[in-house]
């Protein structure tokens, strides 16, 4: 094994969950609910983004504004790229901490983005993308995302949309591993992208409805209608409940995930 608990076998693709959270995260400012006073490390949840990895490529998916903790609780010391899925604040406002990246492997930071969150980027963080650039800003190279399989590193990634509400927002399948987050609604022949995983992770934001968001209920049922060898869900609100309580209810093959749980895929 590697000093950072990655596995060092290039058959081996790693996926280390970095937050399981919503965009709020949890505990949420100023609440003392049973869930954000939880002594349950497993409740404590930053916001929802995965890193990926085998011998010779390290990546993550999204960069939400608890980017740098992640990295720093996780012993992360290289990223070669970075994958977005939507251009929401809580999926994209710690792409500035890059730098520190930047600096250690003297290089651009490659980032795969759709033309609608390539917009957010350059709103957001307009100093990375001026003509004239102040020295030690994030320095980066976009590759465009559409609906095509794309190469990152040695890994492909295949883009999966699904429906946040009415905003298109990219699900990605590797291997035979499919992340999901920010989904309501999924059309059938994005769904056909997905059949087949072993591994699904999707999102389950509480257990009431939400306009925008699968619920418990939804999230189980597309789960099984899928049918992988394991379930999980992020993306988790403090309204779902605590995390030992609402796994004692799930049925087999589906689980919750928490910060810093570790794949090992074949």
């Amino acid at each position: 094994m590697l000093r950072d608990g990655f596995c060092n076998l290039r058959s081996m693709m790693n996926v280390r969950f970095l937050g399981t959270g919503t965009s709020q995260g949890v505990p949420v400012i100023a609440c003392d609910c049973e869930v954000c006073t939880s002594a349950d490390q497993r409740d404590v949840r930053l916001r929802s983004s995965i890193f990926i990895n085998n011998e010779d490529t390290h990546f993550v998916i999204d960069t939400g504004p608890d980017f740098r903790a992640q990295m720093l609780n996780n012993h992360i010391q290289q990223l070669d790229a970075i994958v977005y899925t939507h251009e929401h604040k809580d999926h994209i406002a710690g792409m500035d901490d890059i730098r520190a990246f930047n600096f250690k492997q003297r290089k651009d930071m490659e980032v795969y983005a759709s033309p609608q969150v390539q917009v957010a980027l350059q709103r957001e963080f307009h100093y990375v993308f001026a003509d004239y650039k102040y020295p030690g800003i994030p320095e980066v190279n976009l590759n465009t995302i559409g609906s095509d399989p794309f190469m990152v590193g040695s890994f492909e990634v295949v883009p999966i949309e699904v429906m946040h509400y009415k905003m298109p927002v990219n699900a990605y399948r590797v291997h035979d591993f499919t992340y999901i987050t920010d989904a309501k609604t999924i059309a059938p022949e994005e769904i056909e992208k997905i059949r087949g995983s072993k591994t699904i992770v999707v999102n389950a934001l509480r257990k009431e409805e939400h306009i925008s968001h699968f619920n418990l209920a939804q999230a189980i049922e597309f789960l099984k209608a899928m049918n992988p060898e394991r379930g999980l869900l992020t993306h988790i609100s403090h309204l779902m409940g605590k995390h030992q309580v609402v796994s004692n209810d799930l049925p087999a093959g589906i689980e919750i995930a928490y910060d810093g749980l570790l794949l090992e895929l074949n």
